[in-house]
């Protein structure tokens, strides 16, 4: 990857959401192009009769706007190109990640797939599975629609592989009614967390939800929590540069004070059993009062039933160490092609054109929170919800932060990582068990 640190490049990023979000200048790589063009680097040819391209992605739910948004693409692109059909392949984030490990393994990606930045995707580059968009991203302007920095990310040896649709914080959702019926404030403090958890439930109102199913959303979390006890980013850095093991006590306070919020009660009976989707529409039909998570909530939040009552904030305080305006950084998922495609041409010509109208078709439907892409519009006067702004605002205070564990740490490591901490969901554990667990699978897979 080129050579640029973690905070600078998100930090860069989100400061682009932010001042974009306030009106700043146009930006043409945002309107619909009249007609596709070919992609970069041969001569235009006749076009193949009834090409099918295979678009795997994470846009399951319905009530996502992503969803519509990618439907409503792939339907304008159909009807200028009646000769192509687009594949739908729509998996939550787990069904899609074990679908794409099966798939690689037999060298049959789909044409177009999924994958996460840095640490996740290399594997896939190193084996030659996806193809360089350089010369996709160089037609009409569409590199200069990303956010500086966010596309070293999904660099390897100054080749680009993926097209990210996102660029996040990790966030606090919480219900006013609920905290208002419970006489809840907002938590300023871990503590003061675990103890709204109590008082939520005194009053028989669950506080927080997950989809545990999918295992990153519970890592995710962890690594919130991580991100303080450590007294600041880099954790898992410290551990590959030999610096720290995972017995040091910033990982154990970690895992004694995830478990803390876990025994206290705060998520919903078998949170193992429900996935990604069933977890978050625990929240978005009123039905839990907290919901830890990645700032692309935002958009399906919005558009729920409990729009006008939700706000979010910072993950606070752990044991008073720790600065709140520290976040989960999350570069986010992103599009990339199979360098086996029978159709590369014709799949990058798509790819073009999605990521060039996805921009302009997500702020339609208040789906524009958190874009990898600079977004040319004022949110305000479209009609975005006070939660909505006050995302936006959080972007403004972003100090730096860590990136998830399985995308800084190897597979093999980062596998065993996410099956130890959703075993704490089924049962409590000696925080040095936890930790000599994380060891054993980081001694065992670092090389």
């Amino acid at each position: 990857m080129k050579k640029k640190t973690a905070l600078q490049a998100v930090i860069a990023g989100t400061l682009a959401v932010s001042l974009t979000a306030c009106g700043a200048g146009g930006n043409k790589g945002t309107e619909s192009t009249p007609s596709p063009t070919p992609a970069a680097g041969g001569n235009e040819t006749k076009k193949a009769d009834n090409i099918t391209i295979t678009f795997q992605n994470i846009y399951p739910d319905p009530t996502d706007p992503k969803n519509g948004v990618m439907k409503k693409i792939v339907a304008d692109y159909q009807a200028k190109n009646p000769n192509i059909k687009v594949e739908l392949d729509s998996l939550n984030t787990d069904q899609q990640k074990l679908k794409l490990k099966t798939q690689a393994a037999s060298k049959e990606v789909p044409d177009i797939t999924v994958v996460n930045p840095a640490a996740q995707m290399k594997p896939f580059v190193d084996a030659g599975l996806f193809a360089p968009l350089n010369d996709m991203v160089a037609q009409n302007g569409l590199k200069d629609t990303f956010q500086s920095g966010i596309l070293d990310w999904y660099t390897f040896n100054n080749n680009i592989y993926a097209l990210p649709d996102g660029n996040n914080i990790g966030v606090v959702y919480y219900n006013k009614d609920l905290f208002q019926q419970a006489g809840v404030e907002v938590p300023k403090t871990f503590e003061e967390m675990v103890d709204a958890v109590k008082k939520l439930k005194a009053k028989n109102i669950q506080p927080f939800t997950i989809g545990e199913k999918d295992s990153w959303t519970g890592s995710f979390l962890f690594m919130n929590i991580l991100l303080r006890t450590n007294g600041g980013p880099g954790f898992l850095q410290s551990v590959v540069d030999g610096k720290k093991t995972f017995t040091d006590a910033a990982f154990t306070d970690a895992v004694d004070s995830f478990q803390d919020l876990v025994q206290a009660g705060a998520f919903q009976e078998g949170a193992t059993s429900f996935d990604y989707n069933a977890g978050e529409n625990l929240f978005k039909t009123g039905k839990a009062a907290m919901y830890f998570m990645g700032t692309w909530a935002t958009g399906g939040i919005e558009t729920s039933s409990v729009n006008g009552k939700v706000g979010v904030f910072k993950f606070p305080t752990v044991k008073g160490k720790g600065n709140p305006d520290e976040f989960m950084l999350a570069p986010g998922s992103a599009f990339a092609i199979s360098a086996n495609s029978k159709h590369l041409k014709e799949t990058k010509d798509f790819l073009n054109y999605f990521m060039l109208n996805f921009p302009k078709e997500a702020f339609a439907v208040k789906g524009a929170v958190g874009l990898a892409q600079k977004v040319d519009g004022d949110f305000k006067a479209a009609g975005y919800s006070d939660m909505a702004m006050e995302v936006l605002n959080l972007f403004k205070q972003v100090k730096g932060g860590d990136l998830a564990f399985d995308n800084t740490m190897n597979p093999g490591t980062s596998q065993g990582h996410l099956t130890s901490i959703q075993n704490l969901f089924v049962q409590k554990k000696n925080s040095q068990d936890v930790a000599k667990e994380h060891q054993t699978a980081y001694e065992t897979n670092k090389k």
